[in-house]
């Protein structure tokens, strides 16, 4: 009897994604396993349920996830879903744990085999199931056409017989994919733009695409990049010296984009009430990092606020999620890529191995404990603060994302 994978309609926090696609349907279905859909599955991310019928699957309720050996999910599975699971299933989705070992017990106590996608490691063999750049890559995107639609002016340069439009500045804070998306959609919208990051590399990523690097390049600067190409976390000074050039640049422009996380701690603090003060009446700040605290100093998760001074701060939540349609295909893909790698080829079905490379970097929970290694010992020992994992450098703008 073969193998059946569930893909649920995501209940969670208003998700749009869904993280199957008729593509991957088809690719599953040509790997021996039988798919289900939940009925409206695909909706928000225009995909009918026509489309997931036609292309192989049978489409079902929320309560087939109880016969399931694979469930897709693009957010962590709540309770109320964790109870419908069957002891033993594998759950394949962007886990969230930092912060949540609530969540995380809860896995490992409903007997699941619980793979964080966000803990994809950065090798050549991994890049197309790296959930990280596909959704950010479009986050960055989206960033920049949200500040575009705040924004009351046109960015590019417009040269005409009643005068000439000046071309917007738009600044861009941390160069990982979607900063480095951020910086190619608002070259490609005319823009006149500009870029930060703590990464020695970023200086010549910036330069790549067309913009202006801005960092305070001491010795400090130089060695802030780890062997593997993560970024580090900057001294108290740096920070400083950093701040101060920033708080004048950011005076000048007309769009903000920040997008700085370090996983598993609150987002850095990059721009400051009095930084949002000098900006002139009508600029823009979007701030990726909202949801986790927010990179800028008055941002509210889920809101466009204004200012005191009439500037914009757009705190949208779940940035990727507002161009669904596109996003769900790309995560749907680096779901199949990873699945792929964990059927039997020969007997059609799931085969976890835990000490492969792939799966000793994603496998949260696995037959009732907890065993990253980063959570494994905050269980053992909960004084410990769980380490957190680096900052991802990205290949390039068109493939690879931060926030």
């Amino acid at each position: 009897m073969s193998q059946i994978v569930f893909v649920p309609r995501e209940v969670e926090g208003g998700e749009p994604r869904v993280a199957a696609s008729p593509d991957t349907v088809k690719r599953l279905k040509g790997l021996g396993l039988d798919v289900v859909v939940e009925a409206g599955a695909g909706t928000a991310s225009r995909i009918p349920d026509a489309e997931f019928e036609k292309a192989g699957a049978r489409i079902g309720s929320a309560a087939d996830a109880s016969s399931a050996d694979v469930v897709l999910k693009v957010r962590r599975p709540n309770d109320a879903e964790l109870k419908t699971y069957k002891k033993g299933a594998a759950v394949i989705a962007a886990m969230d744990p930092y912060g949540n070992d609530a969540a995380v017990a809860a896995m490992a106590k409903a007997g699941i085999s619980a793979f964080a996608m966000e803990f994809m490691p950065r090798i050549t063999r991994a890049q197309s199931m790296d959930i990280l750049s596909s959704q950010a890559n479009l986050a960055g995107y989206q960033a920049v056409v949200d500040a575009a639609a705040e924004y009351d002016r046109a960015l590019p340069m417009m040269m005409t017989a009643a005068g000439t439009v000046p071309a917007a500045k738009v600044f861009i804070m941390g160069v990982g994919v979607a900063g480095l998306q951020a910086i190619a959609t608002a070259r490609r919208m005319g823009a006149v733009v500009t870029a930060t990051d703590v990464r020695p590399a970023a200086k010549e990523q910036v330069a790549s695409l067309g913009a202006k690097f801005l960092a305070v390049e001491d010795e400090e600067f130089k060695a802030a990049e780890t062997a593997g190409g993560y970024a580090k976390e900057m001294s108290k000074e740096y920070q400083a010296k950093q701040a101060a050039l920033t708080a004048e640049h950011i005076a000048k422009q007309d769009i903000v984009i920040t997008t700085a996380l370090i996983p598993g701690r609150p987002a850095p603090r990059l721009v400051s009430g009095e930084m949002v003060a000098s900006m002139k009446p009508g600029s823009v700040i979007v701030d990726l990092a909202v949801e986790r605290g927010g990179n800028v100093e008055g941002a509210k998760a889920g809101e466009v606020v204004t200012s005191a001074n009439g500037v914009k701060i757009v705190g949208h939540l779940n940035m990727a999620g507002r161009v669904a349609a596109s996003a769900s295909l790309l995560y749907a893909r680096n779901l199949f890529a990873f699945l792929e790698t964990l059927v039997d080829k020969e007997t059609k079905t799931l085969a976890i191995k835990p000490d492969e490379e792939l799966v000793k970097a994603t496998l949260l929970t696995h037959e009732g404990n907890i065993v990253h290694a980063n959570f494994a010992k905050a269980e053992a020992a909960p004084a410990e603060a769980p380490e957190p994992q680096p900052q991802p450098k990205p290949k390039s703008a068109s493939k690879k994302g931060d926030a």
